[in-house]
């Protein structure tokens, strides 16, 4: 279901530090484990997971799926997600491992004048890992929002608004599998679809939990 970057040969189980340390894991086989638990991991029936060439540059280790949001055989949405991992840990992280994701969306024309939509869109990211009991520190990101308007031979085309959400977090609670779920019903919510309430679990944060805003549903096919 998913790509994995890295080498497991040269990072894995030859160190002899972690080998003689019960305690430690070689770093290629704690992350395979972690790879096999998101590859097993339950989403929303409209989400549809494939395959991705992870990227080898951000880490030793990395992992990658693209997903797209299907109703009735109509695309909602579309976007990716990344885990990397750096057994030596990143500044920037505060951690040993990074989510990376993208999610995107064609809105409704009316919305794209909602002088709130950016921080809206960011509100969405954040209920949906705190409905899902993820852990999570130093998010950053971006939302995008452009509108298109089509003319001469293109002009029978209506306009459309498309959103689009950068985000990138520090996982703080090794419960992977609720980031990649979180993350598959922030594509539900983009696309319009009403959230759904995952199961019942503890949150990390003790902050009581927000409500995922949901989208107004979206009425025609994205243009491609």
């Amino acid at each position: 279901m998913a790509s994995v970057g890295g080498n497991p040969a040269q990072h894995g189980g030859t160190n002899k530090e972690s080998a003689s340390s019960p305690a430690a894991e070689p770093p290629a086989s704690l992350f395979r484990g972690v790879v096999e638990t998101l590859a097993a991991v339950p989403v929303r029936p409209e989400v549809q997971l494939s395959a991705t060439p992870a990227p080898r540059r951000l880490a030793p280790f990395s992992w990658a799926v693209t997903a797209t949001v299907e109703v009735e055989g109509e695309e909602l949405a579309d976007g990716r997600f990344v885990l990397l991992y750096d057994p030596a840990g990143q500044e920037a992280w505060h951690g040993e491992f990074r989510v990376v994701t993208m999610a995107r969306a064609e809105l409704e024309p009316e919305i794209a004048g909602d002088p709130m939509l950016g921080e809206v869109g960011w509100s969405w990211l954040m209920d949906a890992l705190q409905a899902h009991g993820a852990g999570y520190a130093e998010p950053g990101g971006t939302v995008t929002h452009a509108a298109s308007q089509y003319f001469g031979a293109l002009s029978d085309r209506p306009d459309s608004t498309e959103i689009e959400l950068r985000a990138s977090w520090t996982p703080a609670d090794g419960r992977f599998e609720r980031h990649l779920t979180a993350w598959a019903d922030l594509l539900c919510v983009c696309a319009g679809l009403p959230p759904t309430a995952p199961a019942p679990q503890p949150p990390t944060d003790p902050a009581s939990l927000g409500g995922v805003v949901p989208m107004p549903a979206r009425r025609r096919p994205r243009s491609h």
